[in-house]
């Protein structure tokens, strides 16, 4: 299972709308604190919709407990400052997926130890940056795409007519 980590994640709409999107891959979210909000707030369960309880989530003090806890994990380092891009990278069905704060990224302290598996979203250099949520979703489905959309629902069904054959 695929798995999303947010490192100290600000805006709780981002992480509703994300924490939806990781319910609808099957996919764990864990949250490193400090979080920039309650978990109880009702902002992020608008934004998660009725998916929250649904939600497989682990919450941290800090990445070095979060390391402590998940031992020789691959971690993929999301950050505008990487040299390699997402989509060039081959992705393991059960490998991590780091994002940071949406207000400064990743830490350079933690990135450094990272660089060879540090990816980045291409984008005109005008822009500083995706939103948070709109970059898990790109990155994400990349790599369930890499890993056969497995346990995935692949083809919609429509509501009151059915497709041609």
């Amino acid at each position: 299972m695929l798995n999303i980590v947010l490192h100290q994640p600000e805006i709780p709409a981002n992480t509703g709308n994300i924490g939806r999107t990781c319910v609808a891959t099957g996919t764990r979210l864990h949250l490193i604190e400090p979080l920039g909000f309650r978990l109880d707030e009702k902002s992020i369960k608008r934004a998660g919709m009725d998916y929250w309880e649904h939600l497989d989530v682990t919450r941290y003090i800090n990445f070095e407990e979060f390391k402590e806890k998940n031992p020789g994990a691959k971690i993929w380092m999301a950050t505008t400052k990487a040299k390699h891009v997402y989509s060039d990278v081959n992705f393991g069905p059960d490998d991590f997926i780091m994002f940071g704060k949406e207000s400064a990224g990743i830490p350079e302290e933690i990135l450094v130890d990272y660089e060879e598996s540090c990816i980045r979203i291409p984008m005109l250099p005008q822009i500083r940056s995706l939103n948070l949520s709109n970059s898990v979703a790109v990155v994400l489905y990349e790599a369930l795409r890499q890993n056969g959309f497995a346990h995935m629902q692949c083809q919609g069904e429509l509501h009151r007519l059915h497709w041609k054959e």
